[in-house]
């Protein structure tokens, strides 16, 4: 009986207006639906009395974003938990972020939410408006209940394991000091700063394949292709992230001119990043393929570029350029991936009339061993991950925080974030000289290609706009836990799916 009532939303349209047609009212729910409790039945029950038939449409996997290991439980069990309820007649899965799509095929005479929902201000995502707007195009009503309701995140945050010990005790800490609203606040309030990035433009190619093991004559790995993929990354991505959450963005870069895949990287901007191309002589615009098996191992690397590429007027123009922009700008964010455009007369510019600057010089297999932060004469926050930071001060085995006294030091930064990966991260702020540490808040990761980009904007833009340290780790740790759950910069961290994560995080 509870298979009968699992059906397409084609299907459960269908049944929607044929039994309309019979005089039937119909009602529909819509929800994750993720921990089945008594708020979820007494709702379910309650709106099941403003009608004759109950619908319910539950969120697909793909189109939940509450957070580290949500759903819980998949959405065939999801969708049999609301089968099993004898209130309930039809079930669909819904392939869509919102209802709105479900609400235009079904059309319900009522569409029924909880009574959190009723003061449409607490709902981060703006999507009640738009399902209310869709609900009344077609004369239906949006009814709200008033049963009993629990938070689906808390129970799954005390209770499934999703967060280690460490986490909780994290988390319960930060909640005591920073509330959810709080946090959601300051994000809001990121939206007026106008932000110039400053770095190298890399293009990621993924090509997708499968191992088929050791070559009959020799020792070589063959693999079958399968598919490829191509991302706009290194610089192009912090922009991207940045221009989510600030009023506008701009991107210094240079590209090649041969192979300088311009074309595709204006299409994968987003629309408020103005970019300001300086051209490479006799290079191509850096591009690395990767190639991939089905869990996203990386099994190899190929990198295209020139390891000293010169800027067609020795990079005059830039300087020029920044000499007259940079005043303009609220912050400053230097992707510095060490592939040879960011030059010395650059740096000194930056670091000369910046009115906030955020570096991260990043080690890669071109650069390794002698690209470090060393190379700027000042910056208000730096971000590295562990190895570059202990590169930079030749340390490999003193306490990380005595090494970040050090290199902060060299660099008068004012913060110095350390990314460490599963370990989380650790901020360091040299006026209070105090440490705040934020454990990995994700429990999933799908690919750590951009990670610490994500990081990167999200904390630069909390500090340059002057909120706490401790909010900007949190913050910008919440955008790298989103982000390793994206395969390398296939899209930018959302604010609408950041706050919800935060929300998921504060419960």
């Amino acid at each position: 009986m509870t298979s009968r009532k699992i059906v397409s939303l084609e299907r459960i349209a269908e049944h929607s207006r044929k039994l309309n047609q019979q005089g039937k009212r119909i009602v529909l729910c819509h929800g994750t639906f993720d921990l089945m409790h008594t708020g979820h039945i007494r709702y379910l029950q309650r709106a099941k009395k403003e009608g004759d038939i109950l619908l319910v449409t539950v969120t697909a996997d793909e189109y939940v974003n509450k957070g580290p290991g949500r759903p819980i439980f998949n959405e065939h069990l999801r969708a049999e938990n609301l089968a099993a309820l004898e209130c309930v007649d039809f079930v669909a899965i819904n392939h869509a972020v919102t209802a709105v799509e479900a609400l235009h095929k079904i059309q319900p005479n009522v569409y029924v939410k909880g009574s959190e929902y009723r003061s449409h201000g607490n709902d981060v995502t703006g999507n009640i408006s738009r399902e209310q707007e869709a609900v009344e195009a077609y004369g239906g009503e949006v009814f709200y209940t008033d049963e009993i309701t629990f938070s689906s995140s808390s129970l799954l945050n005390e209770h499934f394991g999703v967060f280690s010990p460490e986490t909780k005790s994290f988390l319960e800490r930060f909640r005591e000091k920073w509330p959810e609203s709080e946090i959601h606040r300051m994000l809001g309030s990121l939206e007026d700063l106008n932000v110039l990035i400053v770095g190298d433009a890399i293009i990621d190619q993924y090509h997708y394949v499968s191992p088929l093991g050791q070559t009959g004559k020799g020792n070589v790995l063959a693999v079958q292709y399968d598919t490829e993929e191509q991302f706009a990354g290194g610089s192009i991505a912090v922009a991207n992230h940045i221009a989510r959450f600030a009023k506008s963005a701009t991107l210094v870069t240079a590209l090649g001119d041969v192979d300088s895949h311009e074309d595709f990287i204006r299409e994968k901007l987003q629309k408020n990043v103005t970019p300001v191309f300086s051209r490479f002589k006799n290079a191509p615009t850096v591009t690395k393929r990767r190639f991939v098996d089905s869990d996203l191992s990386k099994l190899f690397e190929v990198y295209f570029f020139h390891d000293e590429p010169m800027l067609k007027d020795g990079g005059r123009e830039v300087c020029q350029w920044l000499t007259d922009n940079l005043a303009k700008y609220d912050v400053v964010v230097v992707a510095d991936f060490g592939n040879g455009f960011i030059s010395g007369d650059m740096i000194r510019i930056l670091g000369d009339k910046a009115r906030f600057l955020a570096v991260n010089t990043q080690i890669n297999s071109g650069n390794r061993g002698y690209h470090v932060i060393n190379r700027y004469i000042r910056a208000d926050f730096v971000s590295l991950n562990e190895p570059e930071l202990r590169l930079a001060a030749h340390n490999r085995h003193d306490p990380l925080e005595e090494v970040s006294e050090t290199v902060a030091s060299n660099v008068k930064a004012a913060h110095l974030a350390v990314t460490r990966g599963t370990k989380g991260v650790m901020m360091f702020d040299t006026k209070a000289q105090t440490f705040h540490k934020v454990p990995a808040l994700s429990s999933r990761v799908i690919d750590r290609i951009g990670a610490g980009d994500a990081f990167l904007s999200l904390s630069a833009l909390c500090l340059g706009k002057g909120l706490a340290p401790e909010v900007a780790a949190f913050i910008g740790s919440v955008a790298a836990a989103m982000d390793v759950q994206i395969v390398c910069n296939r899209e930018p961290i959302d604010p609408v799916g950041l706050k919800k994560y935060v929300s998921t995080l504060l419960k």
